[in-house]
């Protein structure tokens, strides 16, 4: 096992296979970032992405290649300047709440990329894409500071994806409580009434 998780974003030696619209200096500065899918021994699924939401790549690379990684928990604890940017602005507003909750948390999608990057990947209408890693199931009062959390985002969408150690899924599902919910898995998608159980 290569020790990455899902959402870490990786600087490596090489791309293989490079599209077209990553230039050498984009591939300098872009980070991969680790997908849940299963992969070769010694190798990591990763994704690339561009300056466009049509830019988008998936791809296999060698866990030895890697120069670099930081955790979506590494950029939880950067500076953030929200000015002009909905996600950011958001970013800054709920940071607290979830620093309070003594979950690890950090910020993942385009906003993670562009604070760990610097590149502008960002728009008005970008979403805030947030990962919470909660290993068990949560009590009642955590669960109200969940709901406190996801409703003190405004002027963006929120997604807010709990991590239970066994993959990820989607808060807003899970609040809905229908019932069974959609565990993002290495080994594919699950549909489950327990996530925080083994598969």
């Amino acid at each position: 096992m290569h020790g990455y998780r899902a959402h870490d974003l990786l600087w490596v030696d090489a791309v293989p296979d490079a599209p077209s619209w990553a230039g050498t200096q984009w591939l300098r500065q872009a980070p991969l970032v680790v997908r849940r899918a299963a992969a070769a021994p010694g190798r990591i699924a990763a994704g690339m992405r561009g300056a466009l939401r049509s830019e988008r790549q998936a791809c296999e690379i060698m866990a030895g290649s890697v120069r670099r990684c930081m955790t979506p928990e590494m950029l939880s604890a950067m500076p953030v300047d929200g000015a002009g940017i909905a996600a950011l602005a958001a970013l800054q507003t709920v940071a607290p709440l979830l620093d309070a909750t003594g979950w690890a948390w950090g910020p993942t999608g385009g906003v993670g990329f562009a604070l760990a990057s610097g590149l502008p990947v960002l728009r008005p209408d970008s979403d805030l894409d947030l990962v919470l890693r909660i290993g068990l199931p949560p009590d009642a009062a955590q669960r109200d500071a969940l709901r406190a959390i996801a409703a003190s985002v405004t002027g963006c969408r929120l997604d807010l994806q709990i991590d239970t150690g066994h993959g990820g899924f989607s808060y807003a599902e899970w609040a809905a409580a229908r019932g069974r919910i959609l565990l993002k898995t290495d080994r594919g998608p699950l549909l489950t009434a327990s996530p925080w159980e083994p598969a």
